[in-house]
């Protein structure tokens, strides 16, 4: 007699349950993340970085240099109209020169420290003051210590950014007329040519 087990009949009638065959069946491999999925992250990251230098190109060729020549532009017409050239004195007297005609006087080299360099930098500016009074020179020449310690005084307090800003010599300028004519007593210099100027 056959062992029921065996048989073809027996056999179908089993369950096909095998549990422990189940638990050492390996599990299915986890599906490889794709090259796309593994990219998206970082395309924030390199949409920034991609995105910077135009950006900047468009900040500076659109919004700064317009405001910076339009600065300028205000700067040197406010010059022009707030300083006109005086008119010649009625009373004065036979054979002086006319308002119109120049009288150069240079001044000797100005050499100051830069503030905020802890005196590692310094600024070198020669310039010569104009007048048109015949005696412009010998009130300059008369007044000259004076004039160089102030003019010392305002240059000294100036920094690395002061000079480096647009129009700084314009403003260097008319700071340097306020202070000179204040040494004078008046209107004396109507203009100041600054020949020389380096930071170093």
């Amino acid at each position: 007699m056959a062992n029921r087990s065996t048989t073809p009949a027996a056999r179908q009638a089993e369950p096909e349950v095998q549990p422990e065959d189940a638990a050492e069946a390996p599990e299915a491999p986890a599906p490889k993340p794709s090259a796309a999925r593994s990219f998206k992250p970082w395309l924030p990251l390199l949409a920034t970085i991609l995105a910077m230098p135009a950006l900047a190109y468009a900040t500076t060729q659109f919004l700064l240099l317009p405001k910076i020549k339009h600065a300028m532009m205000t700067q040197a017409a406010s010059e022009n109209t707030a300083s006109p050239a005086p008119a010649p004195s009625k009373t004065a007297p036979p054979g002086a020169k006319s308002g119109k005609d120049k009288v150069l006087a240079p001044l000797p080299k100005i050499l100051v420290n830069v503030e905020g360099t802890m005196m590692t930098r310094y600024l070198m500016t020669s310039m010569t003051l104009v007048g048109n009074t015949p005696d412009f020179k010998e009130k300059i020449d008369a007044d000259k210590d004076q004039l160089l310690d102030a003019a010392r005084g305002a240059l000294e307090i100036k920094t690395i950014g002061d000079l480096e800003k647009p129009g700084a010599r314009n403003q260097m300028r008319s700071e340097l007329m306020t202070v000179f004519n204040n040494v004078l007593g008046g209107p004396v210099v109507q203009d100041i040519y600054i020949t020389e100027q380096a930071v170093q």
